[in-house]
């Protein structure tokens, strides 16, 4: 296995728990969501305010889709599952793990929405987004770790125990 894929909600703990995760296994780190701020040096908040969601989908869709790693944990932006290209890409260098959260639980963690460049429709909910992506963490997904009640050691350990056994 080369690439371990952190797939998940916004607050799901994807880049938390892979910088925690890359420790341990003594892997690279890579934020896709910062590789796209620093290829359009803009924050994903301006991204998204500037150029409009469909801009946003395609520049995290092509950089995603590029990024060339190996013994890498990758965490992904939340809305990376509504690119084709960049998760058949992702599958291909790696195992992709989805982090799984209850909805009530995310909604606690999130926040504002608007400043953690969550990609959100004007007019949808929170719950509508949780819904409409929930299907595709879980379609494109090689492991799904419920991270419910869990320390982020906790979820550190049962990721390198499924893939590493």
């Amino acid at each position: 296995m080369n690439n371990i894929i952190l797939t998940g909600m916004p607050g799901a703990g994807k880049s938390t728990v892979g910088v925690v995760l890359a420790k341990k296994l003594g892997y690279a780190f890579v934020d896709s969501d910062l590789a796209i701020q620093k290829r359009e040096s803009r924050l994903l908040h301006e991204i998204i305010k500037q150029d409009g969601f469909d801009v946003f989908e395609k520049i995290e869709n092509e950089v995603n889709a590029t990024l060339e790693v190996k013994d890498s944990v990758i965490a992904t932006g939340g809305s990376v599952i509504y690119g084709i290209e960049a998760m058949r890409h992702l599958a291909s260098i790696g195992t992709i793990v989805y982090l799984k959260l209850e909805y009530k639980e995310l909604e606690w963690r999130l926040g504002d929405l608007d400043e953690r460049g969550v990609v959100i429709r004007p007019g949808q909910t929170l719950l509508d987004l949780y819904e409409e992506r929930t299907p595709l963490y879980e379609k494109y997904a090689d492991i799904t770790i419920d991270c419910m009640h869990k320390s982020i050691r906790q979820v550190v350990m049962e990721i390198a125990n499924v893939l590493y056994q």
